[in-house]
């Protein structure tokens, strides 16, 4: 396991550049430059305030038809508070996502990651805040098919939610009733994330808001975000070229309601500023529902379908893509929960069923899983993650917290 070596020069008198060569570490040079400062100043800064550590350790085993892995993960995290005045608090959190899986067969491939997870300092006040550095920034009122998952990749059948962060300034207020508004800038994040499919050019600032209103028993959200995006690695269909450097904008609308069951939609149109891209429009809509019945334990029953259209103007259909999802979750008991997700794609008339069962106790979770679904991602929003669940297998989980 990766910890086992000293980065400097390990037992069999590796160099350090060996190491890396040998175990490629992706962690990105203005995280480890903030985890860094933050770690030499830590001293003076717990000594002004609360320090509280805690951490995740987890391991996995899948096996699938095509492969199998052996994985284990530590993620500690460092939080710290203080009250500046009765109305004013600072806050900060830094935490490390270290990682290392083996392939079983096909060459027995090991792969070791050490990279920043989260490393933010947020200033709050009654009805405002600011937070500033690696974090994540994930709204909107859908849970299975997400057409506003911008920035984070959050899977719904991943029992941890984990999810990489983004870099930026985020900045919220918050009116008396309930409604509030959001603000974020955001610098160096180049790795897919939502539905992207094509990455953020780094060295550009991508900006946008979001304003939630109340609005009857529910809410109303509209969101915005612009970003440039570097296309150089992609042909373009209509000239045969590479893709420079272009604008993208994104437009949001959501809103959930409470009548005896819940009720939600959640929308976006994408637009690509650029006449190269084949189909430089998209647009995304989902309705969802959910209900408790009251049988047994209480079984929770959730669904959701999702239309997609690519096109060369903004409400064109050259391209449609259509997806329902279902979640049902029962209790078994105290301990023991049976949740079970399945989507189907009605252009390819493919299920994806997914289910696990999983015991908590007081610091330990454990989870059997069985999946089966499309060697490719089902949608193009799950190209931005690990997809661990492709093909037909199951998964055994182990979690720990302190």
């Amino acid at each position: 396991m990766i910890c086992h070596h000293d980065l400097r020069q390990d037992a069999t008198g590796e160099s350090m550049s060996t190491l890396f060569q040998r175990y490629p570490f992706k962690g990105k040079a203005l995280g480890w430059l903030l985890v860094s400062t933050l770690l030499l100043a830590w001293n003076q800064i717990a000594q002004a305030g609360t320090v509280d550590f805690s951490g995740q350790a987890s391991t996995w085993l899948i096996a699938s038809e095509n492969s199998s892995q052996f994985g284990m993960q530590y993620i500690p995290e460092l939080s710290w508070q203080k009250a500046l005045t009765e109305n004013y608090k600072l806050s900060a959190e830094a935490a490390i996502n270290a990682q290392w899986a083996k392939h079983l067969g096909g060459g027995s491939q090991e792969d070791a990651t050490l990279d920043p997870y989260r490393l933010w300092l947020r200033f709050a006040a009654n009805q405002y805040e600011l937070r500033a550095g690696l974090q994540k920034i994930s709204f909107g009122s859908a849970t299975l098919l997400r057409p506003l998952r911008w920035f984070d990749t959050l899977d719904p059948r991943d029992p941890q939610q984990l999810t990489d962060g983004v870099y930026g300034l985020l900045g919220r207020y918050y009116f008396p009733n309930n409604a509030n508004i959001w603000l974020w800038l955001l610098y160096g994040n180049h790795d897919l994330k939502g539905w992207e499919t094509m990455p953020t050019e780094k060295r550009r600032v991508e900006y946008g808001g979001r304003a939630q209103l109340t609005l009857l028993a529910g809410e109303i959200a509209l969101s915005y975000d612009h970003r440039w995006v570097n296309g150089k690695d992609f042909f373009s269909q209509t000239t045969g070229q590479t893709l420079p450097i272009f604008a993208e904008d994104r437009l949001g609308l959501d809103g959930k309601w409470d009548l005896g069951a819940g009720l939600w939609f959640e929308a976006s149109l994408t637009r690509q500023d650029l006449e190269a891209v084949e189909l430089p429009y998209q647009r995304l809509l989902t309705v969802g529902m959910d209900y408790t019945f009251d049988l047994g334990n209480g079984l929770h029953v959730l669904g959701e379908h999702l239309e997609g259209r690519w096109s060369k103007k903004s409400f064109g259909n050259e391209k449609r893509q259509a997806i329902s999802a279902l979640s049902v979750t029962y209790p078994l008991g105290i301990l023991d929960t049976l949740v079970a997700i399945n989507y189907y794609d009605w252009q390819e008339s493919y299920w994806s069923p997914f289910i696990t069962w999983q015991r908590t106790y007081d610091e330990w979770q454990l989870n059997v899983s069985l999946f089966s679904n499309p060697e490719q991602p089902l949608t193009s929003q799950d190209q931005a993650t690990n997809n661990s669940f492709a093909g037909k297998g199951m998964q055994i989980l182990l979690v720990f917290n302190h």
